[in-house]
């Protein structure tokens, strides 16, 4: 058994051990508080220009991305903080994942006076849209117009009027008036899908018509198309590569509302869509559709889509078709061209696997580059099913 004076030796320790804890945690607690400001390290956000800046994408071996760019770019702080619709507290602007892959062309881009006049760059920012830089940053700055700019033609008239040399900035281009497009068929040398388009006298005048089309040709005529639907039921579309816009011409006749996607190749296309009263849309085919899933009741496109396109991409293409179309909406492919071979073992089941239902399905030979390519068109009407929701 322990004697008294042990058990009271044993109790003074335990305290004063305990006295020692204490205190040594009160050092602490006031210590870490008085001293954490500038003794302690407090990580800080960096905004998304900061973290692109010090990237490996921007060192000595690669050229540093313009500063608008990076201004566009950064992380956009909401003025009312964390939004639940956006799950975030600031917006990053979108801008396509290729366009840091040609930094000079960028830099070029994006270098400007801001809130002054925009560079008179339109090949420069359509060779960038067209390499994958899509969509292009948008700038701080104003794009230059005709000095002598005036008004369009009413309605129905411009629909069918060639529009006024003054309405476009010609400097992108090698014809500098509209007389010149409209003479490069019978001038130019070389082939070119789209030479007579501005010619609203020509060609242009029959496209997609009864006088065009012929019973199983490949020309459907638009009132044929029309009449594979409930009358009033086709009332919105969309045209790939439209050209000049004559189909979404064609279709305003007929009180429908086409939307045409259309490239400045060589010409001032948007412009002169623009000019007839019709909506132009100034995307390359590499882009997403720009519309919800099921909303439109057409989506047509002649020539554009052919064996030039990555095979890739182009299933991907019509896959996004198919999404923006409504049940019962037709995809109507008008003059896809590619060789005999590629149509039977490529093309053919590509285009079927996506899931369309066949209203017609017409092939024809392509001769206006010679026979020797052995080139074959398909035309043809594609419903979407109206049970295709689920697989």
């Amino acid at each position: 058994m322990d004697s008294p004076q042990k058990a009271k030796y044993s109790l003074s320790t335990n305290l004063l051990f305990l006295f020692l804890l204490l205190s040594t945690n009160l050092l602490t607690l006031f210590f870490s508080t008085t001293f954490s400001s500038s003794c302690s390290f407090i990580p800080k956000e960096k905004s998304a220009s900061q973290m692109l800046s010090e990237s490996p994408s921007t060192t000595e071996t690669t050229p540093r991305l313009p500063e608008e760019f990076l201004a566009f770019t950064s992380a956009q702080k909401l003025p009312f903080g964390y939004n639940p619709n956006l799950n975030s507290d600031a917006i990053y602007p979108s801008a396509g994942q290729a366009c840091t892959l040609f930094p000079d062309e960028l830099r070029r881009f994006m270098s400007y006076n801001v809130n002054g006049s925009c560079p008179d760059d339109e090949l420069l920012a359509q060779k960038l849209l067209l390499k994958g830089c899509e969509p292009l940053p948008r700038r701080r700055c104003r794009p230059a117009a005709s000095s002598h700019y005036v008004e369009p033609y009413p309605l129905p008239t411009s629909y069918w009027s060639t529009p006024p040399d003054s309405s476009v900035v010609w400097t992108a281009y090698t014809c500098k008036n509209y007389s010149c497009l409209i003479s490069r068929k019978r001038n130019q040398k070389g082939f070119d899908d789209c030479k007579d388009c501005f010619d609203l006298e020509g060609v242009e005048k029959t496209r997609w018509t009864a006088k065009e089309s012929r019973v199983g040709g490949l020309d459907f005529a638009i009132d044929e198309v029309l009449a594979t639907r409930k009358p009033g039921t086709i009332r919105i579309g969309l045209d790939i590569g439209g050209g000049a816009a004559t189909f979404a011409v064609r279709m305003m006749e007929r009180n429908i509302t086409i939307v045409t996607t259309s490239m400045n190749l060589n010409g001032p296309f948007s412009n002169f869509i623009a000019s007839r009263g019709v909506v132009p849309l100034y995307t390359s085919i590499s882009q997403r559709l720009p519309f919800f899933d099921n909303t439109l009741d057409i989506v047509h496109s002649m020539h554009v889509l052919s064996n030039w396109i990555p095979t890739t991409l182009l299933h991907f293409l019509v896959f996004d078709i198919y999404r923006v179309l409504r049940p019962g909406g037709v995809f109507w492919l008008d003059h896809f061209f590619c060789t005999g071979d590629q149509l039977e073992d490529l093309y053919g089941p590509l285009i079927q696997s996506v899931g369309f239902n066949k209203l017609k399905w017409v092939v024809g030979r392509k001769l206006d580059r010679g026979p020797e390519l052995r080139e074959m068109y398909l035309s043809a009407l594609l419903e979407k099913p109206f049970n295709n929701s689920r697989s």
